[in-house]
Formats: C-alpha cells, sequence, structure tokens
C-alpha cells in the first residue's frame, strides 16, 4: 500500500460490538438437559451432546480407553451396521464427529434443517445403542495402537505426552487422549462396553441444538428423538467431577532429555500446573499470554525466532481446564541452542512479573488480538454449538459472550502483572527436551534444574 508506514505495527481499530443469540434452555421429558439457539440463514443445523467424562475419566491403567470409546461410537449401533449407519447419514447430508478432550467428550452432528428429526434420530442411536463388535473393537484399537507407533517418532508428539507425565504424575490429567500402547494393548470388548455403560449416562449430559429451527421445533425434534433413552448419573466408578480430582502433586522431575541422535532441532516443553478456567484472574492470564508468547509478535517469538534466528516460531498458553491445567510453553528450536533458548524463556516468564512488566503498546497489542476478531468465532451454526459448549463445561453465565470484549479490554498493566506473579512460577518448572544428547547434556547444569532425567521412547 503506498504511503504505508512499514516500520511498525498499525494502530489496532475500534471492536465491534457483540450480542451473542439467546440460548434457551430446557430439560425434555425424560429428564435430560438441552439447551437450544435459533440461527437463522442457512438451512442447518447442527446438535452436540455434551458429557462431562473425557480423558482425565480413563480408569488407572486403561488410558486411551475414553478416546477408544467415541471412536468407536460410529461403528455400527444395534440396529445398523457401520455402512447402513453411515448411509443414512450420508442420506441426510449430515457430517458426524467425536471430540475425547481431558474433561468431556463431545459428538456432535450436523445436517440440513429438513432433516433436524432424522439427524437427533441417528446421534440418540449412536450413543444410545453401539454395535461395540469384537472384530471392530480389535480392528480400531490396532490402528489407534499402530498411530502410536507413528507418533513415537514425531518429536512433538513425544514431547507433549512426556511433558504431561512428567508434570502430572499419577493423576488423571496425567496422560495424552489416545493413552499408550502398554494401556491399550490391555483393552478389550468388555472394557469398552463398561466405560460406556458408566459413563455415557445422559444425567450429567447436555444436548445442544443450533440452527435454521425454533426453540420448540428443537425440543420437539429432541422429545421424539430421546424419548427411548433413560436418563440415569454417570457412575461413581467415573470422575466427571475436577473437585473430585486430587490436586496435581510434584513433578516426577524438573528436566527430563528423550535423546534424539544427529536431530537438528530439540523440541522443547516448559511449563507447570497454573489455573483452572473458573480462575478469577482468566483474563488477565489471557492478556498475559499474548504477550508472552500466544501471537507472532509476543516477547519469546520475536526474542528467540526475530533477534536470535534460532526458531520458525514459539508459542505459549495457558490450558483452562475444569481443574488446574498446565501453562506451556513450546517450540521447536536449532539444537545447539537448547540451553540458551531455555534460559531465556525462564528469564522472560520471570522478568513479566518483575523487572520487566508489560508495556502499554503490549496491552495494547494483546487486547486488540483478543477482541479484533471475536465474533468471527460464532458465525456457524456449529461455531455457535461449540461456544454453548463451553458454557455448559464451565458453567459460564449466559452474558458471558456479550461480556468478553468488555472484560478484556478492563485489563490493565496492574491486573496482568499481578496475574503474571501469581500464576507464573519459573522456580517450578519442568523442561523437557527431546533433542540430541551429544549435543545439550554438557551444558544441561547451566538451568540448575539438577540432574537430567532420561527417558526413552
Amino acid at each position: 500500500m503506498a504511503g504505508a508506514d512499514r516500520s511498525c505495527l498499525p494502530e489496532p481499530g475500534p471492536v465491534s460490538t457483540i450480542r451473542f443469540p439467546a440460548v434457551r434452555f430446557t430439560r425434555l421429558s425424560s429428564g435430560l438437559a438441552m439447551r437450544t439457539v435459533e440461527h437463522p440463514g442457512l438451512p442447518v443445523v447442527s446438535f452436540l451432546l455434551v458429557m462431562t467424562a473425557g480423558s482425565a475419566s480413563d480408569p488407572v491403567g486403561q488410558a486411551g480407553l475414553a478416546a477408544l470409546t467415541a471412536d468407536l461410537l460410529d461403528e455400527g449401533s444395534k440396529h445398523r451396521t457401520a455402512l447402513e449407519l453411515h448411509a443414512a447419514i450420508d442420506q441426510i447430508g449430515g457430517r458426524f464427529g467425536t471430540e475425547v478432550g481431558p474433561d468431556a467428550t463431545t459428538v456432535s452432528l450436523t445436517t440440513l434443517s429438513r432433516s433436524a428429526t432424522e439427524g437427533l434420530a441417528l446421534l440418540a442411536e449412536i450413543v444410545g445403542c453401539p454395535r461395540f463388535d469384537k472384530a471392530d473393537v480389535s480392528r480400531v484399537l490396532e490402528l489407534r495402537r499402530s498411530r502410536l507407533r507413528q507418533l513415537s517418532k514425531v518429536p512433538g508428539a513425544v514431547a507433549e505426552r512426556v511433558f504431561l507425565e512428567t508434570l502430572y504424575p499419577s493423576h488423571p490429567y496425567g496422560h495424552v487422549g489416545i493413552g499408550t500402547d502398554a494401556s491399550l494393548s490391555g483393552l478389550t470388548v468388555s472394557h469398552v462396553q463398561q466405560f460406556h455403560q458408566d459413563a455415557y449416562q445422559l444425567g450429567s449430559a447436555t444436548l445442544i441444538a443450533v440452527g435454521s429451527l425454533t426453540h420448540d421445533g428443537f425440543v420437539e425434534a429432541a422429545e421424539q428423538a430421546f424419548a427411548e433413552i433413560p436418563v440415569r448419573p454417570v457412575s461413581d466408578a467415573v470422575v466427571v467431577n475436577p473437585i473430585d480430582l486430587e490436586m496435581a502433586g510434584p513433578p516426577s522431575a524438573r528436566l527430563v532429555l528423550v535423546d534424539r541422535p544427529g536431530a537438528v532441532q530439540s523440541e522443547l516443553r516448559v511449563g507447570h500446573v497454573a489455573a483452572a478456567r473458573c480462575t478469577p484472574d482468566y483474563y488477565a492470564l489471557l492478556v498475559l499470554n499474548i504477550v508472552l508468547g500466544g501471537q507472532f509478535v509476543s516477547r519469546l517469538n520475536l526474542i528467540l525466532r526475530e533477534e536470535k534466528g534460532y526458531t520458525y516460531g514459539v508459542r505459549t498458553a495457558f490450558d483452562f481446564r475444569r481443574a488446574p491445567g498446565p501453562f506451556t510453553f513450546q517450540g521447536s528450536l536449532q539444537s545447539g541452542a537448547t540451553v540458551e533458548a531455555l534460559q531465556e524463556v525462564v528469564a522472560q516468564m520471570e522478568a513479566i512479573g518483575g523487572s520487566n512488566p508489560v508495556t502499554m503498546t503490549e496491552l495494547s497489542l494483546a487486547r486488540a488480538a483478543l477482541t479484533n476478531g471475536f465474533a468471527s468465532g460464532f458465525e456457524t451454526a456449529s461455531q455457535v454449538a461449540r461456544a454453548v459448549g463451553r458454557l455448559v463445561l464451565h458453567g459460564l453465565p449466559e452474558d458471558y459472550y456479550d461480556r468478553f470484549v468488555g472484560q478484556v479490554e478492563a485489563v490493565d498493566q496492574t491486573a496482568v502483572t499481578a496475574a503474571a506473579m501469581a500464576h507464573l512460577q519459573a522456580d517450578r518448572s519442568v523442561a523437557v527436551i527431546v533433542g540430541p544428547a551429544e549435543l545439550v547434556a554438557g551444558d544441561l547444569h547451566l538451568l540448575k534444574l539438577g540432574d537430567p532425567k532420561l527417558v526413552s521412547t
């Protein structure tokens, strides 16, 4: 653009007013909780069934069971084979999906609004009476174990797994959702059936319906589809409430090294157990993260990429879960710069809450990054449905999205500094390195984290 000053970032523009569509709460005659949103426009409806049992609900020694169970849902029902089930979904132009996070399992189906009744009936059939054929369970298990063997060669996946295992030893958050080869090798069809019986009870579930249909139309379709599925509480054997989770104990190590001989890059993870989603410092932590490592012009990315040339890019994030989740720095950096990069990460974590607090320029850019594109997250029925799902999962107020921009813009320098002092704890961080031991091991003493724990993959 002619006349543009490319030596500095443009000033952020004004933020549009956000009005999230009205969410109506009802409870079906069966007892199932339901939330509906009228979203006129395209003739599309999106359904989500949110169940508060995720990978943290995996029984001890059976990591990956929640994700395996969800993966098997569309492998046929008691009334149809997998081919017949998918043919029925295709016939109404539907798209089915599952997502398993630490705190919840979400089953979704999007279809045309004229097929809302058929879509909800299929969703109820898939969740309520899955087939769980022994041959299907064995096949999907082998596919997931094969995927794990592939992931064992991917530095980022290895770093993520080792980081969680180190940060959350003997804790439900201490494993990735897919599980491990050892845990999957011991799973059988009976384990899947039992987990479904224990966890897939609708007493703690919420059905979300969004799209080009009226509230009453959604409720009528849901009453018909879910009439035959009993609504019972989840088994006491399944942890679905974060209050029931034990507090995470100390990490199993402060420094972990996974040797990758000859690697030209080291994959790094640095962090600690931080805050839950319910923290009153939530908005200040969002801004803090953007300044520290949450966008391209963040401090850590500018230093490690732009100034030093060690990496193509790094990032940080607070994983806000129902119970305290991790704060994580992650990135791939030149192996020869591994120790120096780790020192820089720790130094910046300390400085932002002390000697080098956030500046007004950084604050302005961070608030703009969080608010300027906020409205674009609610354009489609699926996006709105997922947004309602977050309200449900974390018990957020109905006007949360309407107030989000104002809450972010109200965050000042004092709030960011206080949040950094309370929730960034460099002195108890864990560092995981997946890189060449022959190149990095000699300087690890400079980190003052003790002797490294050597882990093999």
